[in-house]
């Protein structure tokens, strides 16, 4: 068996909460391949997996997404698993040094291993992976937004990097396009957001924004009981709205960009705007029931949008 391989086969396959906790692990030394085959499997197997690929993406760009996306569901994962907001801190802090290092060509990290050379192969900047980080640092200390403009400028730093870093593996990088990108995503965190008022809010966390909350006369007191009410209602109403307008607003984003690339941003804005509409017909009460979607109502987007992709 050669080096590389004997190496490939004992990269220990840990989600980050369990190896930061292995002395084994970040002791290791790590070659391309066994790094590789790391984020691959973090890409595919984490509990929180959403399809990173589809079949539709050039198979070139497969391992590239894996690298990206094992480096956003580390900074998440040490954000929100780890259990003490000061720990979080330091191991966030921690990454952000690991992400500077690959920048100064200096890599130790099997997630960081791996991105160099997609970095280096899409001259991908620096700054849009610093502000992944930024966002889920702010999660520690944030829980609270007074207003749309706070909320907006905290997906400035949680999703928009993600879309934008997706046009830049796919060759685009440019102003119109990022603009189009940042809609999409901010409208799919709020989406998220929307679908787990309840769920956050074990969390302490509150993304509807204060003076919403104010302008329709409900309390953070009484989303703490649950109360349904009219009040509730009008919060839930307008804030699926302002997500909703911010979908359509990158919807045109599509037509801009390689057919098979359209189609992973057509299935992600339709379960989005799925998310949307389940709430609306549940009358808005997402403090009951959370508003998911099924299967077949997968299947039927993926059939939808690969429709529109041919």
């Amino acid at each position: 068996m050669s080096n590389v391989d004997r190496d490939t086969t004992l990269v220990p396959l840990l989600a980050p909460k369990e190896y930061v906790n292995s002395a084994e692990a970040l002791s290791e030394t790590y070659t391309q391949a066994a790094a590789q085959r790391y984020t691959r499997w973090l890409a595919t197997h984490h509990y929180e997996n959403f399809h990173v690929v589809t079949f539709l993406l050039p198979k070139r760009l497969h391992q590239d997404f894996y690298n990206v996306y094992a480096f956003c569901r580390w900074a998440d994962d040490l954000g929100d698993e780890i259990g003490d907001r000061a720990e979080s801190l330091r191991l966030l802090s921690w990454w952000r040094q690991e992400l500077e290092a690959m920048y100064q060509g200096r890599v130790l990290h099997p997630v960081f291993v791996a991105l160099e050379g997609t970095v280096q192969r899409y001259n991908l900047p620096e700054q849009l992976f610093s502000d992944l980080i930024s966002a889920f640092q702010q999660d520690q200390t944030v829980t609270r937004y007074r207003n749309w403009n706070e909320l907006f400028g905290y997906c400035r730093y949680s999703a928009n990097p993600v879309g934008r870093l997706v046009l830049r593996l796919c060759g685009y990088a440019d102003e119109e396009r990022d603009r189009m990108s940042d809609s999409t995503c901010t409208a799919l965190q709020l989406a998220n957001f929307w679908q787990d008022v309840t769920v956050d809010f074990k969390k302490d966390r509150v993304y509807l924004p204060l003076d919403l909350l104010a302008k329709h006369g409900y309390s953070v007191e009484e989303l703490a009981a649950r109360q349904f009410n009219a009040a509730f209602q009008g919060v839930m109403r307008e804030a699926v709205e302002v997500a909703r307008g911010l979908f359509h607003d990158g919807m045109p984003l599509a037509k801009t960009v390689d057919r098979r690339l359209a189609f992973d941003l057509e299935l992600f804005s339709r379960g989005g705007m799925r998310v949307l509409d389940k709430i609306e017909r549940q009358d808005y009460n997402v403090l009951a029931r959370r508003p998911a979607i099924s299967k077949f109502e997968r299947l039927q987007m993926l059939a939808a949008s690969l429709w529109d992709a041919l």
